[in-house]
């Protein structure tokens, strides 16, 4: 392979456990070399070095040859350990994969930037939580789906609350699974607000589960990767795994059952409040919902938004809060995020700025009509005698 010499940009982030490496000391540069072991450089390096070029994206002041399994980076000693930390998380990730791709490394590069270090997301076998259909492990991928785990591991209840993409529902679906697997519970319940439908499901064609199903599709995605067909069928026909809208839960006691509410932001304050209470013994829930995505009516508030309030100090209850940093589908979403994060604070800041004009416009007016003799009163009140 020919030599590749690519710049890198400044990363700040020490990180304690460096791989073995050769170093030869450069006035303020070092240069060290990493060895791409155990896995075809190439799926490291990516086609045409597709790979290493987004690296040249978010890196800068060092310079990165290659020759053969070996990389040698030469510059400020942090930076390196940055470029290594990255390199052995991808290594990581081939060897348990088989490949590696460009949104693996935009997660890495996003943690990295929001100075989380990257030895947070390493995990070893023992964190694995189940195998897919294809033997690919399933596991928590960024440190919040981390805390979403260790929250469910020590409490019976635990609200996932982030914007779309960040793995809420894949890694409760996988909690459940595994709880199921290891007979911790007998039955898991995923249910889900059918708020298109809103209580009419009857006029809908077909049973029960079939006039559900379109609302439910991202429940049944993440079982399917989880579970072989027949398995997951005679799960669902014997209802070890029952899926329903939310509005069916009422009246209900809900034993031995991990239970997830996924999409929560659509569920009102009293369907919140019956779905919490339909817990009994030996259960677990977990609620997921992105307060930014509700689509309930605006007559009615999410129960979803207060719970935050009532239920944040009780033990046995957990809140995990995730961000744009734990977006795990394609890296674009990230960038979505936050392009409408800033657009509703500048719709939020015209608006507090237009609500003033009109304030300051009112008092005018109220300053031309005042009588003679009459001196107005601040904020629209009329005028009083002097």
């Amino acid at each position: 392979m020919q030599p590749l010499d690519i710049v890198l940009r400044m990363y700040n982030r020490k990180f304690q456990k460096p791989l073995n490496t050769i170093t030869t000391q450069t006035k303020h540069l070092e240069t060290k070399s990493i060895f791409i072991d155990h896995v075809d450089p190439v799926v490291i390096l990516g086609l045409n070095d597709r790979i290493i070029k987004q690296i040249d994206e978010a890196f800068g002041e060092s310079q990165l040859t290659v020759r053969g399994n070996e990389i040698k980076v030469t510059g400020p000693p942090e930076q390196f350990e940055a470029i290594e930390a990255i390199v052995k998380e991808l290594i990581r990730l081939a060897r348990r994969n088989g490949a590696v791709t460009e949104n693996d490394l935009s997660t890495l590069l996003a943690l990295q930037k929001s100075d989380r270090l990257l030895r947070q997301v390493t995990i070893s076998p023992d964190e694995t939580l189940l195998y897919t259909t294809t033997g690919a492990p399933v596991m928590a991928r960024t440190p919040n789906q981390k805390v979403i785990v260790q929250a469910s591991n020590d409490n019976d209840i635990v609200f996932a609350i982030g914007p779309a993409g960040t793995g809420k529902t894949y890694t409760s679906v996988a909690l459940a699974v595994r709880a199921l697997k290891e007979r911790q519970v007998k039955k898991i319940v995923l249910v889900r607000p059918a708020v298109e439908a809103g209580e009419s499901l009857g006029f809908l064609p077909g049973n029960l589960r079939e006039k559900i199903d379109p609302y439910l599709r991202p429940l049944y995605d993440a079982l399917e990767e989880m579970m072989d067909f027949d398995k997951l069928e005679m799960n669902l026909n014997k209802n070890i795994i029952e899926i329903a809208p939310l509005a069916y839960m009422r009246g209900r006691t809900l034993n031995n059952a991990f239970v997830i509410l996924d999409e929560a932001q659509n569920a009102t304050q009293t369907q919140m409040k019956m779905f919490l209470t339909r817990l009994g013994v030996n259960s677990k829930a977990i609620i997921t919902g992105d307060l930014t995505q509700t689509d309930l009516p605006k007559s009615q508030h999410s129960g979803l938004k207060t719970i935050q309030h009532v239920l944040e100090k009780i033990k046995g209850i957990a809140f995990v809060y995730l961000d744009q940093n734990d977006v795990v589908r394609h890296k674009l979403i990230r960038d979505i995020i936050e392009a409408y994060d800033r657009y509703e604070e500048k719709i939020e800041k015209m608006e507090k700025e237009k609500r003033e004009l009109e304030r300051q416009a009112f008092d005018e007016k109220a300053m031309k009509q005042t009588e003679p003799g009459k001196r107005p009163v601040p904020g629209g009140r009329g005028a009083e005698e002097e």
